[in-house]
């Protein structure tokens, strides 16, 4: 499993592509890890560009018993780590569900690092500039009670209910055994992850993103999620919508090649 050390730090990730193509970075949601964009990686490396799918710090090959914090603050950092100690320049980046909203973050932090962005449903509540109900976070509801869950040791509980808040009842009796396999293997990173400190969305901080942005958003997703690609797309200064047929917040596994051409398209203007 190829590896990168930035910042003291050992990052696992998956690769394909030319080694000296463009460096498109791909990262992951909740529950998930660099297996999650399996059956994107060969669509997106056609495109010539060296894809490299990160898992994030304690989620698989790692393990939230190693300890330590889960913050979206944490993440966003390692991220731009990873980013600059490619030795690039400035790499398109990827993210899905939580990774999309870690994705947001970096680019809002640390513009130099990102070149062109692609959010696939990036998850998170959205703060009253960009039409949420204050105080709202039905998000974290959800999770808090899924982490209850396993924490109890009921994983299969856990996992359902976190499954059904993104996906809808049936969500997770719908999953291929493979997806269902990485949220098992990251069931215990939810411990770390109610605590996250995720803010939710303002208006100023999509108003201060400078990369060209394709949000994309799956045909048959929850409403949530229509609701931030809807407000994050009206406010990014340079931004533009894509959505994807017969698709529901599980676009990258449901759908990858119609989001592997949306978003090669995207790179490629």
């Amino acid at each position: 499993m190829p590896s990168l050390t930035a910042e003291g730090r050992t990052h696992h990730y998956a690769e394909a592509g030319p080694a000296d193509g463009p460096p498109l970075v791909l990262l992951h949601g909740t529950l998930g890890d660099q297996r999650s964009f399996a059956a994107m990686m060969a669509p997106l490396a056609a495109g010539g560009r060296r894809v490299l799918a990160l898992s994030l710090r304690h989620c698989w090959p790692g393990a939230w018993e190693e300890g330590g914090d889960f913050r979206i603050a944490t993440h966003v950092a390692d991220v731009a780590a990873f980013l600059a100690a490619l030795g690039r320049g400035p790499a398109d980046l990827l993210g899905h569900s939580r990774g999309g909203h870690i994705a947001f973050r970096v680019a809002q932090q640390h513009p130099d690092l990102v070149r062109r962005l692609v959010l696939a449903e990036p998850g998170g509540e959205r703060d009253p500039s960009l039409g949420g109900a204050p105080g709202a976070n039905a998000q974290a509801a959800a999770f808090a009670e899924g982490a209850r869950l396993i924490a109890a040791g009921e994983e299969e509980a856990g996992l359902r209910r976190i499954a059904e808040h993104t996906g809808g009842p049936g969500a997770w009796e719908r999953r291929p055994e493979a997806q269902k396999a990485i949220s098992r293997a990251n069931a215990r990173t939810l411990l770390g992850q109610i605590h996250e400190a995720r803010r939710p969305y303002a208006r100023a901080e999509a108003e201060a993103i400078r990369a060209p942005t394709l949000l994309l958003q799956g045909a048959e997703t929850q409403p949530a999620f229509v609701a931030n690609v809807t407000a994050l797309a009206g406010a990014i200064p340079d931004a533009r919508v894509v959505v994807i047929p017969r698709a529901t917040h599980s676009l990258i596994s449901e759908q990858p090649e119609a989001v592997a051409a949306a978003a090669l398209a995207f790179l490629a203007g």
